[in-house]
């Protein structure tokens, strides 16, 4: 098992998507912008992400990606593997490779280890740990409707609405 930037990032971003399942699909724009993680990144994370079974994409308005289990069946390992395929191990040629053959079971073991450890954190334990921090979801903006339109402003005219005001000076309104 690796540990790179991309595995960090699409544990944080399915974090992030984790914290806002409740309101409907996510957007990787929103995900994005409040990760600081290139959208061209996401959209290569997510793609990987899907493909492994842990995220649902929808499209259209409203559109944007939900989480594909709960968040208690998805653990670090699966998110880390899912953008990060483990490796397989070169072939040992000579006797010459004992000494790298040695080093390699080393990392081998500590590799498993790794695994076996972020095998038993879940996507919802870290979400519970986020929310005990006291880390705070912003409110859902107000969604408009297509047809919707913008409440008039009230005004008031100044200007004579008939001959015999002309006579009259006008009122000015500040």
């Amino acid at each position: 098992m690796r540990l790179t930037t991309k595995g960090r990032f699409a544990v944080t971003a399915m974090m992030d998507l984790a914290l806002r399942e409740n309101r409907g699909a996510v957007t990787l724009s929103a995900i994005s912008g409040r990760q600081q993680i290139s959208l061209s990144y996401l959209e290569q994370m997510f793609s990987d992400l899907r493909r492994a079974g842990l995220v649902e994409s929808i499209r259209g308005p409203g559109g944007g990606y939900t989480l594909g289990r709960k968040p208690a069946a998805i653990s670090v390992a699966d998110i880390i593997l899912a953008v990060e395929p483990p490796r397989r191990a070169p072939r040992r040629g000579s006797e010459k490779d004992d000494g790298q053959a040695m080093a390699s079971d080393v990392w081998d073991r500590l590799s498993t280890n790794m695994l076996d450890y972020m095998q038993g954190i879940t996507l919802r334990s870290l979400v519970v740990e986020q929310l005990a921090k006291g880390v705070v979801i912003e409110p859902e903006p107000a969604k408009r409707s297509l047809f919707s339109r913008a409440k008039p402003k009230p005004f008031s005219v100044s200007a004579p609405n008939s001959v015999f005001a002309l006579g009259k000076p006008l009122k000015l309104s500040r």
